[in-house]
Order: structure tokens, then sequence, then C-alpha cells
């Protein structure tokens, strides 16, 4: 399996303004904007990490996941939440031959947990041996920055914060700050029976 994002989060989505009150950096000056592309880049990073924790997009984007079984016939839970819509299913053979799936044969289940692919018949089109399904989909809470709920886009603050101050110096630490950790916890897929998230 294998999960590609098809758009990045554009720079015009994120709150870099915002970030740098929070940080109460100065303003007013010549220079104001020298810091604007290291604070992308922290509130990058720090959104890659709360996503990679929550199975959340935060900022609305398109996905494309290739697998080679379905998990169940009838249905397959998709790797990222929120989902807004499937844009695509592709069935490729072991030969490279494609087949664009018509959108009649699948339904999204939306959920904020687990979306899923399901199919309007029985069963979802069958992947053969050697082959993959190309699911394409959009995720996120929405385009802009306003649409990420306020505990979230909060996490995302106090942890690009912590990257600014630290600069590198805590980079062997795995660990989330606690602040951080308790903002997301009610977002984090809870796994039970195996270890499949519900």
């Amino acid at each position: 399996m294998m999960l590609v994002e098809q758009t990045s989060v554009p720079g015009a989505a994120l709150p870099v303004a915002d970030f740098k009150d929070h940080l109460r950096l100065g303003t007013g000056f010549a220079d104001d904007g020298v810091q604007d592309a290291v604070l992308e880049a922290y509130l990058r990073a720090a959104i890659a990490a709360i996503e990679a924790r929550t199975g959340k997009a935060l900022i609305a984007r398109a996905f494309a996941w290739t697998l080679t079984a379905w998990r169940d016939l009838g249905a397959q839970a998709l790797p990222v939440a929120p989902v807004s819509a499937i844009t695509a299913l592709t069935i490729t053979d072991r030969l490279g031959g494609e087949e664009v799936v018509d959108a009649g044969r699948y339904w999204l289940e939306a959920d904020m947990q687990r979306p899923r692919l399901v199919a309007t018949g029985l069963t979802l089109p069958v992947i053969p041996v050697g082959g993959s399904a190309v699911i394409g989909f959009e995720a996120g809470f929405g385009p802009d920055w306003g649409d990420v709920p306020a505990d979230l886009a909060q996490a995302v603050f106090l942890l690009a914060a912590r990257y600014y101050e630290d600069r590198g110096a805590g980079a062997g630490e795995a660990t989330m700050p606690a602040g951080v950790e308790a903002l997301i916890a009610r977002y984090r897929p809870m796994r039970l029976f195996g270890g499949g998230a519900l």
C-alpha cells in the first residue's frame, strides 16, 4: 500500500502572520518578512507531525492510495480522514492495463475516523493477481486555515513554536509535548482487535 499526496498544502493557506503573533515576533520593521520562509517550514513540519499522529488531513488536498488487495470485499477503509470525495477508482492489471471504474459502482461512506469506499453492489471490483487498485480522493477539513478545528490549529502552533525555539536541539526526541498530545488526543484513531483502526 502506498499513499501519495497529489497536491501539497498551498503556501497561501498557511497562517504565517498568525504564527508570528503566536510567537510574539516584532513587527513594523523593514525586514518583517525575513523569517517567513523559516516560519512556513516549521508550520509545514508541525502539520505533517500532527497529521501523522491523528490520521487527519488538516488542509484539503488530493491523494492517491495504491493497494494490491481489498481488506474487505464490500468496502475498503481509507487511510486519511475526513474525506470529502472519491475522485477516481482505477484497476491496473499486472501488464499495466488500466480500467477506470464507473463511479456508480461505489460510494463514499463519510466518517471522521474511518471513511470507507463502499461497493454499491455486493463487492468492489476485482483486483487481478499482480495488479493494483488506485483510489483517488480529496481529504481535509477545508481549503483554508480557518476550516481547521481550533484545537488542532492550536496544536500545530504549539508544536511549530517548539520546533522554532529548539532549532534542532531536541531533534532526537520522539515524543510530542504534553500540551500537543492533550489537544490531539480525541482525534487519534483507536486501535482494537489486532491493530485495526476504529
